[in-house]
């Protein structure tokens, strides 16, 4: 059994599924937050109903300035390692800028690799009516799909950049009318990032795929964040909503600090860290 297979195969027996957060829908809020690593998913696995192995990745653990450098084979090493470091929640794999978007064979070969390769329960992709037909034919084909909607870091170059959408008549109709086009196409469920509140809250109304929000409103079907920055790890900025829960950042600087302090005085490492001759 090639290490593939012995992750597709470990650890699935009692995960929550896509149909179960489908099932969520107009009832008990679905809970998400972000995983890149092993270690990370094991912390958050008990509390949470959906890991998403998002490619913010590229900004949180990598440094880039954007979600457009993170490559098909990083999402999948890191998507691997959240399936590993988890039981219980439902992992989803964010699937990388320029990987899906040419046809709908290009998304199903690079889908059903991440698919395969990491033991997700199914991908996300960015995109509203352009992406109708691509999710169609993914779901079509076994690959369960979460639409994401609204602000789309992905388009932020020709979206003008990071900027809270919806708040004219057009915009709003249009992420409307993409919500529902992606939801009418069989996505499990939606993303619906940086948009106006009462939008959001129409569009959950309106549509049968269970949306997940974030920067929305408090209405969607779920909520997702980035962990680094509910935790305080990411301190580049932090969006208006965003509620840090913790500040783990300023706690490893300390740690840190005190570390170096005792290196160079010489306290540690003590005698109780050594390994003596008996």
């Amino acid at each position: 059994m090639s290490t593939n297979s012995k992750v597709s195969a470990g650890k699935q027996t009692n995960r929550i599924t896509v149909t179960d957060i489908a099932a969520r829908k107009g009832g008990e809020p679905v809970a998400c937050l972000t995983a890149y690593t092993a270690p990370m998913a094991k912390i958050l696995d008990p509390h949470v109903d959906l890991l998403l192995m998002g490619d913010s990745l590229g900004m949180a653990l990598y440094g880039m300035s954007s979600t457009l450098g993170v490559t098909l084979d990083m999402v999948i090493a890191h998507g691997a390692a959240v399936v590993r470091g988890s039981e219980r929640a439902c992992v989803i794999v964010d699937m990388p800028f320029a990987t899906y978007q040419e046809s709908p064979a290009q998304a199903y070969r690079n889908c059903a690799r991440v698919v395969a390769e990491t033991g997700c329960a199914g991908i996300k992709l960015e995109g509203g009516e352009e992406m109708a037909e691509t999710v169609r034919f993914l779901v079509a084909r076994g690959i369960p799909v979460q639409g994401h909607v609204g602000l789309m870091p992905q388009s932020f170059n020709t979206a003008g950049g990071y900027r809270v959408q919806g708040k004219n008549q057009l915009e709003a109709a249009k992420i409307k009318f993409d919500a529902a086009a992606i939801s009418e196409a069989g996505a499990f469920s939606i993303v619906i990032e940086g948009t106006i509140e009462n939008v959001a809250a129409e569009i959950t109304k309106n549509i049968s795929a269970v949306t997940i929000g974030i920067g929305a409103s408090p209405t969607c079907d779920g909520q997702v964040l980035v962990t680094e920055d509910v935790i305080g790890l990411f301190t580049e900025f932090t969006p208006k909503f965003v509620k840090k829960y913790a500040d783990v950042g300023e706690a490893i600087g300390e740690a840190a600090a005190e570390y170096a302090k005792d290196v160079k005085s010489r306290a540690f490492p003590g005698p109780e860290h050594c390994y003596v001759k008996k």
